[in-house]
């Protein structure tokens, strides 16, 4: 049977609002494909859950992102709000500035050839992250994330990065605010539970990734798998202000890894707590404050590539 489809468009997603300009195109395209949807654009932050989440009720099985980083983030976070056992598939067609997560995929980047991924029948299932978190209204929430979580300075760096300009792509941003911020920011004190090890370290970040790469192309994660049923936790140490600048092109090649003050380890739980508060980042969205637990769920996502 043909899969009953439901496609979510950010229209200002990209620079320019590239998205809305492209829409048409793409539409075009799925349809001469033989391709039977529904679509909805979003209107804010949030809707994009909202309307996965109620698609899926509906009984659509098979649910597009056309946006960025975070509208799939969104999207994946409706469907897997609903269900986690693999019955939905996610489609994207990625038309942000970050295009992190379907770096680690392998879904192209174009639109024309991403629709091609969308019509054609290879599937894929991965695993995803839950965190749990102290949101903004100082209650406890939880959120999917099918990319990576970070606390710390590279979180400070993501929500910095938002108030900068999009027509500037997406590694600009990113790097501006690092700029803006490195100056300010003060390596935090952390204790850290990764699979029942406890230890305390003072870091400049900790990077919990199920993808690769993040800000734009940085390669945080080399060894990152998207199925092997756990999480790729990257500490950075107590990084000076000096050292850091010299580490910091190494992170786009994923070099930095060799660094005498960086860690890598897998595992399927970590918690962190800290004295002092500290932002949370879950696929480049802003999502809340510390203390922070993070589990993998594995094989819960089906995923069009």
């Amino acid at each position: 049977m043909s899969p009953k489809s439901k496609i979510v468009i950010n229209p200002i997603a990209g620079v320019g609002n590239n998205t809305k300009r492209l829409w048409t195109q793409i539409e075009s395209i799925l349809k001469s494909g033989g391709l039977s949807f529904d679509h909805e654009y979003t209107q804010g932050r949030g809707h994009a859950l909202d309307i996965a989440a109620r698609a899926v009720k509906e009984g659509y099985d098979h649910i597009v992102a056309v946006g960025g980083d975070g509208t799939i983030h969104e999207v994946a976070n409706g469907v897997l709000s609903t269900t986690t056992d693999g019955s939905v598939t996610l489609g994207v067609i990625s038309t942000g500035t970050g295009n992190d997560f379907i770096k680690t995929v392998g879904i192209p980047k174009d639109y024309r050839e991403a629709c091609g991924v969308i019509l054609g029948s290879t599937r894929r299932v991965i695993d995803v992250g839950l965190v749990e978190f102290t949101g903004k209204n100082g209650q406890r929430e939880s959120r999917f994330f099918v990319n990576g979580a970070g606390v710390g300075f590279d979180a400070e760096v993501a929500d910095g990065s938002k108030r900068v300009p999009r027509f500037m792509g997406s590694t600009v941003p990113f790097v501006l605010a690092l700029i803006k911020i490195f100056p300010f920011y003060r390596n935090k004190d952390m204790k850290l539970d990764v699979d029942g090890l406890v230890s305390n370290k003072r870091l400049l970040s900790l990077v919990v990734s199920n993808g690769s790469f993040f800000g734009g192309g940085m390669r945080i994660a080399p060894f990152a798998s998207l199925n092997d049923g756990r999480l790729d936790v990257v500490a950075l140490g107590d990084v000076g202000k000096l050292e850091l600048l010299r580490v910091f092109p190494r992170v786009y090649k994923g070099t930095h890894v060799t660094h005498k003050k960086v860690s890598v380890e897998k595992a399927r739980v970590v918690k962190v707590d800290c004295a002092k508060p500290i932002l949370l980042q879950a696929d480049g969205e802003i999502l809340g404050y510390g203390p922070v637990a993070i589990q993998v769920i594995p094989q819960a996502l089906l995923l069009a590539v």
